[in-house]
């Protein structure tokens, strides 16, 4: 026999109780996903592997005396470079959370280290406690209208497809190059038509999701009315609700999920902020939202272990059964979610709040850098007037949606400037990658910054250097800060350096502990909020006003980006 027959052999023994099992959870109430029931009854676990249910010969015995055992939580949709943390640490944050399992895509260091950056991700993530599976980058750039990194055509995607842990073809957000049959994009579409395909489509219907969906788009994480995901759902779509630290989708979408449509449902985070993982969990603080907002616990739990498991062909994750890989939490109750201990592969993984794993070096990664910059000086930023109105970015708290506004112009000396008094600031993104100097600039309203500058190298999707400001020379100093450290989050006040935050790795990813990010990031939130910024989180407010897939209006370092009609627009009216 092979050694898997081997193996598979002594499982099998066990589970007819003629060898003894590695581990007995007894007492225990199991939540049993396929049926939305509570059973009392012992789990047995052999090699990493649920063997079956009742009383039989251990080697341990865990007496969990009426606590409640429920499958790990799988995040279905995840950037993983959100959390600013390595992935080892990431794992450390999460499992105490029982979070087991997250389908990331990498595609934001994808747009600034192209494959190699996804390379990284994948190693990094290896014998780290928690399971990482990864998509492959769909769009990298995301559109022909910014400059990333790199790019990523078939043959990359392809040659990354052939990695064990890498499931299928990440959200694609190029939803017109499918709509109209882009060459390059239907080349990615053949080359993983026999796997799961993610989608990306906000507020698209009607015949044009028709012609999106027969490229073989399976899901999408971006809807924000109830009637849009109801409409997507009905034409075959698998729904991902998102409660992530910046979209809040989840009250907007609760009454989608019944009993006839839960088994196309998920619950994802999309994104996390390490503050947010640190003091109020990951998918747990999904997963109580979504009770709280009347679906029933044993559904939400459903929605997060083995309807994204199903969905992306893992098909020994997910559920407490015999078969079944152990991947199991204690948790004090169903609806409080206090999670006692977590078992990956039926190794306690964590206790009571902590992690019990060693920590893993992330030194590897600091080789991913990309700052080709030149010294930035204040006529880099200058904007001469060239009409009486401007196109203006209008920020919204918590979404990825902006405005558009028509504003009379600021005008000193000929030249187009802030002016903090109307909450109307100048804006800049600026290439890094290749060192090419160019740049697109323009106005945001909404920061409500009334002094100083904020600059960060987290920009998506392509991850260019953003800065925003009430003061070109304040602006020119944050630039050039960050050009020093390599990428990062700083704030400015009168040419001094208030706060910062290094991400030497990538300019998206920091190589220190999770505390010691959150003490940093919370200095450079605090000191923005101190220059009068006004959103709760103003630099990931920020890193979204370059994302040119997200309507209505946005900035790269081409230009503005009307996004609902495709192309750049003038910033004078």
């Amino acid at each position: 026999m092979t050694e898997w027959q081997q193996r598979l052999a002594k499982r099998i023994e066990a589970a007819r109780g003629d060898r003894p099992v590695d581990l007995l959870f007894r007492g225990a109430k199991v939540v049993n996903v396929f049926t939305g029931e509570l059973a009392a009854t012992s789990v047995a676990v052999y090699d990493g592997m649920i063997v079956g249910f009742g009383d039989r010969q251990a080697k341990e015995v865990v007496e969990v005396e009426g606590a409640i055992l429920s499958p790990g939580f799988i995040d279905g949709h995840f950037h993983l470079e959100s959390t600013l943390l390595v992935p080892g640490e990431f794992a450390r944050a999460v499992l105490p959370h029982g979070t087991t399992t997250v389908v990331a895509d990498p595609h934001e260091i994808a747009n600034v280290a192209g494959v190699a950056g996804v390379e990284y991700m994948l190693e990094a993530s290896e014998d780290i406690g928690l399971e990482i599976f990864y998509m492959a980058p769909s769009c990298v750039p995301a559109t022909h209208m910014e400059t990333a990194g790199a790019q990523l055509n078939g043959n990359d995607i392809e040659k990354l497809a052939q990695h064990p842990r890498v499931l299928g073809l990440a959200e694609m957000m190029n939803f017109p190059g499918v709509i109209f049959g882009d060459p390059a994009i239907l080349d990615k579409l053949e080359r993983f038509r026999d796997k799961v395909i993610d989608g990306h489509s906000p507020g698209l219907s009607g015949i044009l999701l028709d012609a999106y969906l027969c490229g073989g788009i399976g899901s999408d994480h971006e809807c924000t009315r109830l009637e849009e995901a109801r409409e997507k759902l009905a034409k075959g779509m698998h729904i991902m609700l998102r409660e992530g630290s910046q979209a809040r989708d989840l009250e907007a979408l609760a009454p989608l999920v019944t009993t006839e449509t839960k088994h196309r449902c998920m619950l994802v985070s999309d994104d996390c902020h390490p503050e947010d993982l640190l003091e109020l969990g990951h998918m747990n603080r999904v997963l109580k939202r979504a009770i709280e907002l009347g679906i029933d616990p044993t559904t939400c739990i459903q929605l997060a272990s083995l309807n994204p498991a199903r969905y992306f062909g893992l098909r020994n994750l997910g559920a407490i059964a015999p078969g079944y890989q152990a991947d199991i939490m204690v948790l004090e109750s169903l609806e409080s979610l206090e999670v006692s201990r977590v078992y990956k592969k039926g190794q306690l993984v964590a206790k009571d709040g902590k992690c019990l794993l060693a920590e893993k070096s992330p030194a590897q990664g600091t080789r991913l850098t990309s700052m080709k910059l030149e010294e930035v000086k204040e006529e880099d930023l200058r904007i001469q007037v060239d009409g009486s109105r401007i196109r203006a970015i209008r920020a919204i708290a918590n979404t990825l949606l902006t405005e558009e506004e028509i504003l009379p112009v600021s005008e000193r000396d000929g030249e187009a400037v802030s002016e903090p008094d109307r909450d109307l600031l100048k804006m800049a993104v600026i290439e890094r990658h290749h060192g090419s100097g160019r740049k697109g600039l323009g106005f945001v309203r909404g920061l409500g910054l009334r002094r100083g500058a904020l600059a960060s190298t987290v920009a998506h999707d392509s991850h260019n250097l953003i800065v925003v400001g009430a003061s070109d020379p304040d602006m020119v100093v944050a630039v050039n800060v960050l050009r020093e450290l390599g990428g990062g989050l700083v704030v400015v006040e009168g040419g001094r350096i208030r706060a910062q935050l290094p991400l030497p790795v990538a300019g998206l990813v920091s190589t220190a502990s999770l505390e010691e990010v959150v003490k940093l990031k919370k200095k450079v939130d605090r000191a923005s909020q101190e220059l009068g910024a006004t959103l709760e989180q103003p630099f990931m407010a920020l890193s979204f006003m370059a994302l040119p897939v997200i309507p209505k209006l946005k900035l790269t370092d081409q230009g503005l980006v009307d996004v609902e009609s495709f192309k750049h627009v003038p910033l004078f009216v």
